[in-house]
């Protein structure tokens, strides 16, 4: 019988180390085959142990500094301002295309999206512009104040949830309809440029409280009887019918459409509610603000930093019952793309509705408090 010292043997130093055999027909002191299968098998399995359970990936980090070059008022109420940012360095800035945004990371911390109301075609130079709200997050006062021609500041993107779909080009659709409400004229601002270069048929209904509250109508005075300027002040509120350019909103067109539209939540709703069975209508819209909760259900979370329970009741997010706790919580979009306020989840069943998180990601106990909710009725985060 052989025994072999471990101490001494070939691979000593390796814990995992077992003895190979000698050579069934004696002729070599250790089997080749199996010392070969012995030394794949110590670098395979943990391989293969990391391919198949890969953990939380490493967020990329696609922020660039860029420079405030010009600040205007374009809102007759003084309440909406226009920034142009240009590269610090000679690269030209990232590419975009209509219905991008960036997402600024402002002084105090905060990080806000604001559509891109630019022209993509330009390289050298991104526009945002941003309505003053008073009684919101504080982002909109902070870019208001605080931001002057001259500052640097962070950005993360272009990145791109409201993508232009042409007809011809990925769209079944003959025609283009186009519905702006107040500030969400900034989004739609790129797409009439694209349809306008392109030669595509589109028209468009700009609709707000008052004409001294719309941006941009300068701007778009040169596209004429394209465009219906429509005022609360002056002509009531819109009906759908009205906002689609339809006689009947509810009768079928021979020719299919699309409607891009972005504004207030109601006007949303209202269109949504108004084109549903309408199959010769495609509907894409942007939210400046967070989704209704739909099929909510109360539940409890635990701020496991503090002890503090909060509850969340069945129509509201988690992410504003958090906030009555702990005000400075990160958050951005509050629609569950933009990944802001991701959190790890300490105990408890997740119900995951973003479109952002990958199933690595969610494994490893990762949650949006803006959209996501508790299956059962009890979360422990890390907060």
């Amino acid at each position: 019988m052989t025994v072999m010292d471990r101490s001494t043997a070939p691979d000593a130093g390796d814990p995992d180390f077992l003895p190979t055999p000698p050579d069934l027909y004696g002729r070599r002191e250790r089997d080749r085959v199996l010392r070969g299968l012995g030394i794949a098998g110590r670098y395979w399995f943990p391989a293969w142990q990391r391919l198949i359970h890969p953990g939380e990936p490493q967020e990329v980090d696609r922020t660039l500094t860029v420079r405030i070059v010009d600040r205007r008022v374009v809102a007759r109420d003084e309440n909406v301002i226009e920034l142009t940012f240009g590269p610090v360095g000679d690269e030209p800035l990232p590419r975009w295309y209509a219905g991008a945004h960036l997402d600024l990371l402002l002084p105090s911390g905060r990080m806000r999206e604001y559509s891109l109301c630019g022209d993509p075609t330009v390289q050298d130079t991104y526009r945002i512009a941003v309505r003053r709200i008073p009684d919101g997050g504080g982002g909109s006062l902070e870019v208001h104040d605080a931001l002057k021609v001259g500052d640097t500041i962070r950005v993360k993107g272009p990145r791109n949830a409201f993508p232009l779909s042409l007809p011809g080009f990925g769209s079944p659709a003959t025609r283009m309809r186009f519905v702006a409400g107040g500030i969400g004229i900034t989004p739609i601002l790129p797409m009439l440029a694209t349809a306008e270069r392109l030669e595509l048929p589109w028209s468009m209904i700009y609709v707000g409280r008052s004409r001294e509250s719309l941006p941009f109508l300068d701007e778009l005075r040169p596209y004429g009887s394209k465009i219906t300027i429509r005022t609360d002040d002056e002509h009531g509120l819109p009906t759908p019918a009205d906002l689609l350019g339809d006689e009947d909103s509810g009768s079928p067109s021979a020719e299919p459409s699309t409607v891009y539209t972005c504004g207030p939540p109601m006007m949303l709703e209202n269109l949504r509610q108004a084109l549903i069975g309408r199959p010769d209508v495609e509907l894409h819209y942007e939210r400046f603000s967070a989704p209704p909760v739909v099929g909510g259900r109360p539940f409890t979370i635990t701020l496991a930093k503090s002890g503090v329970r909060v509850p969340v009741a069945a129509d509201e997010p988690a992410l504003e019952a958090i906030r009555r706790e702990l005000p400075g919580v990160p958050y951005s979009c509050r629609q569950g793309f933009c990944g802001t306020c991701k959190i790890k989840v300490l105990d408890g069943k997740v119900e995951h509705r973003d479109t952002i998180l990958s199933d690595a990601e969610r494994d490893a106990g990762s949650m949006l408090i803006c959209v996501s909710r508790c299956v059962d009725d009890e979360l422990t985060l890390d907060l």
